[in-house]
């Protein structure tokens, strides 16, 4: 997960102003959509929804964006009905990998999701064939902002983390999933700047790659991710901060 957390950052850097942008608010809009639909329009109330709102902001959607997908996720509109799907498969190097889906055509997306992992060398596995190798858990990113990451790290623990890895410019702070807000308030209260709030899935285990095949595994799973459907992707590959430099580079 720390070198995805790397690429992550890298990714996000690298799209910032390039043609996926319009993907990106696309992913967003069915975000919002289903958390409004699950637990209705108020953010105040609807934990998910909030995040994704937050999600929506980090990325400037611009407020009338969200208002709108807001507005037609509560109208009652059966044809815009999203299914959620997690898809389970190996990569290169027998990477287990974890692909979170939002979709209209269930057959268009698996359809999808096969081809990737067929092209890189992969393969689609059966529901629960590697999910059992992660674990829920609430993820919150901090930039450091110059500040000393001791510092930062203590403070985390103190607002309730339940584990702190430092990343570079960023401190990344897990917690369990139901204190994720809890502890995203403490952080706040305290000074900190969050970046971003979310769910995710840990792999209890990583496997280190050689750079290489780190280099499959990251088209894999950049190619997953700029899928219209996919939400996220998790994988349990370590990989190195040369890998990831100079793959991105």
């Amino acid at each position: 997960m720390a070198g995805h957390s790397k690429w992550a950052q890298i990714k996000r850097q690298k799209g910032a102003n390039d043609q996926k942008r319009g993907a990106l608010f696309t992913k967003l809009t069915r975000e919002i959509m289903q958390a409004a639909k699950q637990g209705g329009p108020d953010p105040a109330g609807n934990f998910k929804l909030r995040l994704a709102i937050q999600r929506a902001r980090a990325a400037n959607m611009p407020n009338d964006n969200i208002e709108r997908a807001i507005a037609k996720a509560t109208g009652g509109a059966q044809e815009d009905q999203l299914d959620e799907i997690t898809y389970e498969g190996y990569g290169p190097g027998g990477i287990a990998i974890l692909v979170s889906a939002l979709t209209d055509n269930r057959n268009r997306t698996v359809s999808e999701v096969r081809h990737q992992f067929s092209r890189a060398g992969g393969n689609l596995g059966e529901t629960g064939s590697v999910a059992w190798q992660f674990e829920p858990r609430g993820i919150i990113t901090i930039p450091l902002e110059g500040r000393d990451p001791d510092e930062v790290a203590l403070q985390a623990i103190d607002a309730g983390a339940e584990d702190v890895d430092v990343q570079g410019d960023v401190i990344e702070v897990r917690t369990d999933p139901a204190s994720l807000e809890a502890v995203r308030k403490n952080l706040e209260t305290a000074g900190l700047q969050v970046e971003n709030a979310d769910f995710a899935m840990i792999p209890k285990a990583t496997i280190e790659l050689d750079e290489k095949t780190a280099h499959q595994v990251l088209r894999l799973i950049e190619a997953l991710e700029d899928l219209e459907d996919v939400q996220r992707v998790y994988s349990n590959a370590e990989f190195s901060d040369e890998a990831v430099a100079s793959y991105a580079g």
